[in-house]
């Protein structure tokens, strides 16, 4: 594109200067087409000439050189956020940030994720198969510079039988900002602990981080996830249907040892107040439901391999008086080569894990919690099992980008409990769409 229309361009889409100069360069002469637009340019020092007073309009311009002229036109508070968005990504080699072009334009970012699955699960014994769409919408909205809300509406719609049952929910609201220096959520948000092997649901809390090379994380908040409630024989041999943590909180940091190898070490604690028994009668438990969980690691980070091993410590989980032999020792290691990203068609990612899993884990991640949690043992959960005793086995994933922002994955688990050995097998294929 030659010089003098795209300047032109630039002038109507906003660009403005209080003064003109006269006759800038020797080859616009005022009676060009462009000359109001070009000197007014000039004079904002938005443009240059060349060393002969000349400005060579009908040269052909690169990206990089119009890309110089937006950034220019930025610092001035020129409205060019239409080139500002086509230039976005020379405007990035230049370090000019465009976020605050978006923030202009839109408070209210809106973001997609669709998910297709199906899955086949084999536990002690019992068959069982799920396929089931998830849809996702995500809501940010920038309440200033410091603060932003975030809000999730999901639709679940179960297609494992001819009924179509299906729901909607608000499932995440919450505040993401800083207090100085210390990053702040608060509300209804996600938590991970321990990669996600330890928690990985939803919170109802607050959560605190501070720190770079040495990040330290504390949260005070009730879980709020699936999979935390279990059932078991109580001392009098009555069965209890169900416990629920109502309170959980921790400190876990991470810390550079080098430019590739992380450390970590934290505590979490979860606790329960109550449980039900069979009669729908509710009792205290001896020991508030408690499950505490020491966890200290290390993780290498090349640049296309991670390579982590964890170990954890526990008290047993709520329930360990029922059950004096719960494993109170475990870990796990996981390692990743590669990984599918939804904006390079055709990049892929494998990963595998080896669990050897304490028993009072009060709620693991989704993935581990479909190998553990679909099928039924007797007239309690795998997963359940899985809290009072601990498990171990191994798992394996695959994913591919098959087109831009479309990823299809497959994963497979094959567990079982540590003191009973209930045997454990699950198979799981998605494809996630973003947008």
């Amino acid at each position: 594109m030659k010089k003098s229309l795209v300047l032109a361009m630039a002038m109507a889409l906003g660009v403005t200067a209080s003064a003109y100069a006269a006759n800038p360069f020797s080859d616009v002469p005022a009676g060009h087409w462009a000359y109001d637009s070009i000197s007014k340019l000039a004079a904002a020092g938005i443009i240059e000439g060349y060393g002969d007073d000349t400005f060579r309009g009908d040269r052909l311009m690169t990206r990089y050189e119009m890309a110089q002229i937006v950034a220019k036109a930025l610092a001035k508070g020129a409205n060019v956020d239409k080139l500002a968005a086509e230039f976005a990504d020379e405007l990035d080699a230049l370090g000019v940030r465009v976020a605050a072009l978006e923030k202009k334009s839109d408070n209210v970012k809106i973001t997609g994720y669709f998910r297709y699955h199906y899955g086949s699960y084999k536990q002690d014994g019992a068959k069982s198969h799920d396929s089931k769409l998830r849809s996702r919408i995500w809501f940010n909205g920038q309440v200033n510079d410091n603060w932003e809300y975030v809000g999730m509406l999901e639709n679940n719609q179960d297609l494992t039988n001819n009924v179509g049952d299906e729901d909607t929910k608000f499932q995440r609201a919450y505040l993401n900002g800083r207090l100085g220096g210390v990053k702040v959520m608060a509300g209804r948000y996600d938590k991970a602990l321990v990669d996600g092997q330890v928690y990985g649901d939803r919170m109802d809390g607050i959560d605190l981080t501070y720190g770079s090379k040495i990040k330290v994380n504390a949260y005070y908040a009730k879980p709020t996830g699936e999979g935390l409630t279990a059932s078991n024989k109580d001392a009098k041999d009555n069965t209890v249907v169900g416990f629920q943590h109502d309170r959980a909180f921790g400190i876990n940091a991470t810390a550079a040892l080098g430019k590739n190898l992380d450390f970590s070490l934290g505590y979490d604690e979860f606790r329960d107040g109550s449980e039900y028994t069979a009669k729908n009668e509710r009792t205290k438990l001896e020991n508030e439901g408690e499950s505490k969980i020491f966890n200290a690691g290390l993780k290498y980070k090349a640049k296309d391999f991670t390579l982590g091993a964890t170990f954890l410590h526990t008290n047993g989980g709520p329930l360990d008086e029922k059950n004096v032999d719960a494993s109170k020792n475990g870990f796990f290691v996981a390692a990743d080569y590669k990984g599918a990203k939804a904006n390079k068609v055709g990049s892929w990612g494998i990963g595998v894990k080896y669990y050897h899993m304490p028993a009072g884990i009060p709620g693991n991640n989704w993935s581990t919690g479909n190998a553990l949690g679909k099928a039924k043992a007797g007239d309690i959960t795998i997963n359940k099992l899985g809290l009072w005793e601990g498990y171990k086995g191994w798992y394996a994933t695959a994913k591919v980008t098959v087109a831009k922002n479309m990823i299809a994955g497959i994963q497979y688990w094959d567990l079982k409990t540590r003191e009973s050995d209930k045997k454990n097998k699950a198979l799981w294929t998605d494809l996630v769409v973003t947008f």
